[in-house]
């Protein structure tokens, strides 16, 4: 019943006991670390993945007041500057970790970055699972096929339009999703573009609206939402910052994602409000589906996390 929140700045990861009940309690379980972005639960153990490395807590939720020291899994995580250099971490329905390695550029050739890495639990094994992805935020995988499902953002600096930003899908190990010669699965670089050909890389699932920032993804699980929401994707859109006064913020809400198979059907808004005008009023990072059904959403401009529930 512990909430477990990473955060990229502060140095701290938190842990909320009685999360879902009326009166949540915030504890400080880890203070010291260097961006613990990314948390996962793995056998009772804490996986957090820092800047520069993989750690854990054994016994976590036994030990929330006092963690015990961490135990080092990967020393080692890719690391060259400080741009998209935060961690994602989740655990696959194999059992292995999985960190998305950010492309530490707007857009550039950069061996061993712009890919996603699996591991087992205790670091060994670590190899590629895909590759051609410009800074990834949010990975899960389709409760049905097991099949790896993520969210990329789009290359800066083409103009208020382009590219989209995307959801893709990973249905084997060893895929090109195109950074840095291919955008959008159709737009060749103006700089890269020679390095390869659109029409070799794999295209995204659904196009994303250009610069919405798109981090989480989660398929719903959950029985408190009507029955059309299951098994749709739902993705939080962090917002744009490199879109022009006159074309307007893009993004800063929930949108939802209607799959038929593994095809997008459509495109919407699931949940608004964190924009009004030109108003930010929060940003959405991470998605949760709680064991209720109802659906967290971390905020990192107003440090809160909602709980979005449906009543009949």
């Amino acid at each position: 019943g512990t909430l477990f929140v990473g955060t990229r700045s502060g140095g701290v990861v938190y842990a909320v006991r009685n999360a879902l009940g009326a009166s949540p309690t915030v504890l400080r379980f880890a203070e010291g670390l260097t961006m613990p972005n990314g948390v996962a639960l793995y056998q009772g153990a804490l996986y957090v993945a820092e800047q520069k490395r993989l750690i854990r807590y054994p016994n976590a939720e036994a030990n929330v007041e006092h963690a015990p020291p961490p135990e080092v899994v990967d020393p080692a995580l890719p690391f060259k500057g400080v741009l998209h250099s935060w961690k994602y971490l989740a655990v696959g329905p194999d059992n292995k970790l999985y960190v998305p390695i950010g492309s530490p550029c707007n857009v550039c050739v950069e061996p061993g970055f712009g890919v996603i890495l699996r591991m087992n639990p205790d670091g060994t094994g670590r190899e590629v699972v895909a590759s051609g992805i410009r800074n990834s935020v949010g990975l899960t995988w389709d409760p049905r096929s097991k099949d790896l499902w993520f969210t990329d953002n789009g290359r800066d600096m083409l103009g208020d339009d382009v590219p989209p930003c995307e959801l893709n899908h990973a249905p084997t190990t060893g895929l090109d999703f195109g950074f840095p010669y291919c955008h959008g699965g159709t737009i060749a670089d103006p700089q890269f573009g020679g390095l390869g050909r659109c029409s070799d890389a794999v295209g995204p699932v659904q196009k994303l609206g250009p610069h919405v920032a798109p981090l989480a993804v989660t398929f719903y699980t959950g029985r408190m939402f009507p029955a059309e929401y299951r098994g749709q994707v739902l993705i939080a859109e962090h917002g744009s910052w490199n879109r022009s006064k006159a074309a307007g913020k893009t993004g800063y809400r929930v949108s939802l994602v209607r799959l038929k198979g593994d095809t997008a059907v459509s495109y919407e808004p699931f949940i608004e409000g964190w924009l009004e005008g030109d108003e930010v009023l929060g940003r959405p990072v991470d998605l949760l589906v709680a064991p209720d059904g109802s659906l967290l959403v971390s905020d990192d401009q107003r440090g809160v996390i909602y709980r979005i529930s449906y009543k009949g």
